[in-house]
């Protein structure tokens, strides 16, 4: 395995922590000749990641009995994470996160603004493609099997901060919150987790770089 990627970002050139090797995310893919080239490329990245999640958000179906909808923002989320690496997908996740609580009417169903019931969701968004994205750069998103348990751990990142958040906002109990605000999406998680497990790993072997 080469030990240098020169037209990569210093983040994602090879190196090692502990003695595990890190390695590419899909967007290091994309060719920057220069280091001001890359910085453009790497914005563009991230803006284009918040615009995708936003646009994923305004896919919104209620759910009976539920404050929270059915959505495609998370999945989009993960994906961005599992795209761009951490401090991309991270960076991209609070750009959305800002420009929505500024006004923006991109968060679920076309609202924006802080401090709704469902705005944990957001939070746990940010935490979950930075988690994933770091899991993508040791190789989860190469393979079926290790993209899905990266996916069901994004999953389980955002849920460890929107159902609290649900219940402590709307005065439910936790298990109340857990009732409304987790088990009616995840049949919905299980077949985003499906659909990640064909995207990356084809989306890894048509660029000819397998993990």
């Amino acid at each position: 395995m080469s030990t240098a990627a020169p037209t990569l970002l210093p983040e994602s050139r090879l190196r090692s922590t502990g003695g595990t090797p890190i390695g590419a995310v899909l967007a290091d893919l994309l060719p920057a000749a220069t280091a001001t080239r890359a910085r453009v490329r790497d914005a563009a990245l991230v803006a284009g990641g918040a615009v995708i999640t936003g646009i994923a958000a305004q896919i919104a179906i209620p759910v009976p009995g539920s404050p929270v909808p059915v959505t495609g923002q998370t999945f989009a989320a993960l994906l961005v994470g599992a795209s761009l690496g951490a401090r991309r997908g991270l960076l991209s996740l609070v750009v959305y996160a800002l420009a929505g609580m500024a006004g923006v009417p991109w968060f679920a169903g076309g609202a924006s603004g802080a401090g709704g019931a469902t705005f944990g969701y957001v939070l746990g968004m940010l935490l979950a493609a930075t988690a994933v994205g770091a899991l993508a750069r040791r190789g989860g998103d190469r393979g079926v099997l290790r993209t899905a348990a990266t996916m069901v751990a994004g999953n389980a990142l955002i849920y460890a901060i929107g159902v609290p958040y649900l219940a402590l906002s709307t005065g439910m109990s936790f298990g109340q919150a857990v009732a409304v605000g987790m088990v009616p999406f995840l049949i919905g998680d299980a077949l985003k987790v499906a659909l990640a497990m064909g995207a990356l790993p084809t989306a890894w072997k048509l660029a000819g770089r397998r993990g």
